[in-house]
């Protein structure tokens, strides 16, 4: 199975997650320019497409259908999305019908993959509870699904309880980048050990970190650019990801046609890293694991659900404008920008509802009242 699941896939998927957007309209997606990205990665010969039920409120599958399903031929592609059982669902019949919700929004007819969204220690027993992993094995069955799996954010303990629970999985979607790879919250290496071990193929989710191994600090990209100077930083994270064995593909959340064609540059023709470049990226590891930055991916699953509507990811990317690049200025022009129509850091009531979403454990309470006190 892990054979036939990576054979013919490139190296390199498409991540739906962080499409363009308009400028005059910052919440619509921008489907023109996402037409163009998708012509070019096809083009390219990429054919791996991952979306879910809940990216950026369903316009993410929307926009899947204008730019994809309903240009291309359907067997010319793969098109993944995902069910979030534990965000908004209340009931059985509510979660279960994001699957049809998704079927109908994509137009595409069936899905190649399809994903659990987003295990975590707060929320995977949801899955059970509404009985998702027999509901999906049921609509494979019935020619819906192609193949399933989950995506994941906890402990390399709790993958390898679910593993063994559901053997059936056929693939696994896991963070993995080479700033989190011995990380001690995300725990990259070992969560890919723990799925290698089970012999479930990986999808790579975040390989440049939410953008920030793209624009590592001055120190790292240094490093980088001094191995290299005319390669990308984004390339040495996306090319780390994909040399890793047992990947069927590395998303890459691409948010405009320079993004693409940076990535299409390096991973069209894909050459895994050598151990001399290897030696480069542990050199970058070391140097950021020295900043204590917020490690937010920029990923919403906090904002759903927050009652002071406090934009949290925006908040800490503004925060770490000082944090990793020393830019105090910029961070408080960005934190103002931020807050200007919506929840203040000092708004927050500490309810703890974004901690339970938060793929990667971030005591972002803690962080709000420290980002409060600094931006006063």
């Amino acid at each position: 199975m892990a054979d036939y699941l990576g054979k013919d896939i490139p190296k390199l998927g498409f991540g739906l997650m962080r499409l363009p957007k308009k400028p005059d309209a910052p919440r619509e997606i921008d489907i023109e320019q996402t037409k163009a990205m998708v012509d070019a990665f096809i083009a390219a010969g990429g054919k791996y497409f991952d979306t879910a039920f809940v990216y950026d409120e369903g316009r993410s599958e929307e926009a899947a259908k204008a730019a994809l399903v309903d240009r291309y031929e359907r067997g010319s592609y793969y098109l993944a999305t995902k069910l979030c059982a534990w965000a908004g669902c209340d009931t059985e019949k509510n979660a279960k019908q994001e699957f049809y919700t998704s079927l109908e929004r994509t137009g595409a007819g069936y899905f190649d993959f399809y994903l659990l969204h987003a295990l975590q220690a707060d929320t995977y027993k949801k899955y059970d509870e509404y009985g998702i992993w027999d509901f999906v094995k049921e609509q494979k069955a019935k020619g819906l699904i192609r193949h399933w799996g989950f995506s994941f954010h906890a402990s390399p303990e709790l993958l390898d309880e679910i593993l063994t629970s559901h053997p059936d999985a056929e693939f696994v979607q896991l963070q993995i980048n080479y700033a989190d790879w011995n990380a001690p919250t995300v725990k990259s290496r070992e969560c890919w050990e723990v799925a290698r071990r089970h012999n479930k193929p990986v999808v790579i989710m975040e390989p440049v970190k939410g953008g920030i191994l793209a624009a590592p600090p001055q120190n790292v990209s240094d490093i980088l650019r001094g191995a290299a100077p005319d390669m990308s930083e984004a390339s040495w994270a996306i090319r780390f990801a994909a040399s890793l064995d047992g990947v069927i593909t590395v998303l890459s959340g691409m948010s405009d046609i320079g993004q693409m064609n940076d990535n299409l540059s390096y991973m069209k023709d894909f050459k895994p890293l050598d151990q001399k470049e290897l030696a480069v990226v542990k050199q970058a590891q070391e140097e950021l694991s020295k900043i204590d930055s917020i490690p937010c991916t920029g990923c919403h699953y906090c904002t759903a659900g927050c009652p002071k509507q406090i934009p949290i990811p925006e908040i800490f990317s503004a925060m770490n404008l000082e944090l990793i690049y020393g830019n105090h200025k910029k961070a408080r022009e960005n934190y103002a920008y931020a807050v200007d129509e919506a929840g203040k850091a000092d708004d927050c009531i500490n309810c703890g509802q974004c901690e339970m979403a938060c793929p990667q454990q971030i005591p972002i309470r803690s962080h709000l009242k420290k980002i409060a006190e600094a931006m006063k």
